[in-house]
């Protein structure tokens, strides 16, 4: 585990370029949202009551028989939950009474649903990068393992949430589901992290020995690379994250889950021959490119082979689109 202890209010640049994940223990400890936790939950949620008491937002319900776990219906056709949209303050009212459904307030812009909240839960460091700055409020519930594209801190603010993570080439021993029906649109393992069945799940085995945990109090932070997976348990009758995401890359690049459904309707079953073909392709214009790659062309007439900008990248997914249309 990686960990910068009693991190303050700074995070250092390597961290937010680590490709492992590092806890920053205290990170926001400051901020008003875990001053307000730390007093008791009636003030927290009187805190956040104050930002969007009657605003409709998209809550996950599920019942008690799903224990918390939000997750795929037995034969997955469908899901264990349904989504609804309720007043805010309905949701902190029904999260303070300690209602027996579990509740799941996901990925919530505070610019859009909370105005004013933002500027006064600053990350100097990470604002640079202009992220995508949300909310997360439930009580005790399971979010399945998955991966994100942005990187990710994610910074407790009540209760107390425990991170499974596994690095990105732990794939194949996670167990994925499908790929085209997916709770919130990214592809999760059908393991139960908290009770793994190893007897139906076998290769998990070998996925917890590279697995991190990470246990998080209020005020603490965790930095998650982009596309490490991870599993997520909120531990107390109410919790809640706020969390910002960033790419790396190019706001005109396109979401890599495309380019692999492409590749699922396009190679994967193709002749053995012709994969492999295909991947000494993908390994000289992608993997493996550099700036030898198209050195012997005219940079004029390089084309899609040229260094991507915004223009390019319209000019480019306009071409896919009227091919895929044919």
């Amino acid at each position: 585990m990686t960990a910068r202890p009693d991190a303050g209010t700074a995070i250092p640049d390597d961290v937010l370029h680590s490709t492992r994940p590092v806890l920053l223990p205290g990170l926001v400890k400051h901020w008003p949202l875990v001053q307000a936790a730390g007093r008791s939950v009636a003030d927290f949620c009187d805190y956040l009551r104050g930002f969007a008491p009657s605003t409709q937002l998209g809550v996950w319900r599920g019942g008690p028989e799903i224990g918390g776990r939000f997750f795929y219906n037995d034969d997955l056709s469908g899901f264990n939950f349904h989504r609804e949209n309720a007043p805010f303050g309905a949701l902190l009212d029904e999260l303070l009474a300690g209602s027996d459904d579990a509740l799941y307030l996901g990925s919530t812009e505070l610019d859009a649903a909370f105005p004013g909240l933002r500027a006064s839960h600053p990350l100097p460091e990470v604002d640079r990068f202009d992220p995508l700055v949300s909310l997360w409020l439930g009580n005790r519930m399971q979010v399945a393992t998955h991966f994100d594209l942005p990187d990710n801190v994610a910074c407790v603010v009540a209760g107390r949430r425990r991170f499974t993570l596994f690095p990105p080439d732990q794939v194949a021993n996670l167990y994925i589901g499908p790929l085209d029906l997916t709770p919130a649109g990214q592809p999760v393992s059908l393991v139960d992290h908290a009770r793994p069945d190893l007897e139906r799940f076998p290769r998990y085995a070998q996925a917890l020995e590279q697995a991190q945990v990470f246990e998080l109090e209020p005020g603490d932070a965790l930095f998650i690379p982009s596309q490490w997976w991870h599993g997520v348990e909120s531990l107390e009758p109410i919790n809640a994250l706020v969390n910002f995401w960033w790419r790396q890359s190019p706001g005109f690049m396109d979401t890599p889950l495309n380019t692999l459904m492409l590749a699922l309707l396009s190679l994967r079953d193709l002749p053995l021959a012709q994969r492999d073909a295909w991947r000494a392709l993908f390994d000289h214009y992608v993997f493996d490119a550099d700036e030898t790659t198209a050195a012997h062309i005219p940079p004029s007439a390089r084309g899609v082979l040229a260094p991507m900008n915004e223009h390019s990248a319209r000019q480019l997914r306009a071409m896919l689109r009227n091919r895929l249309n044919r």
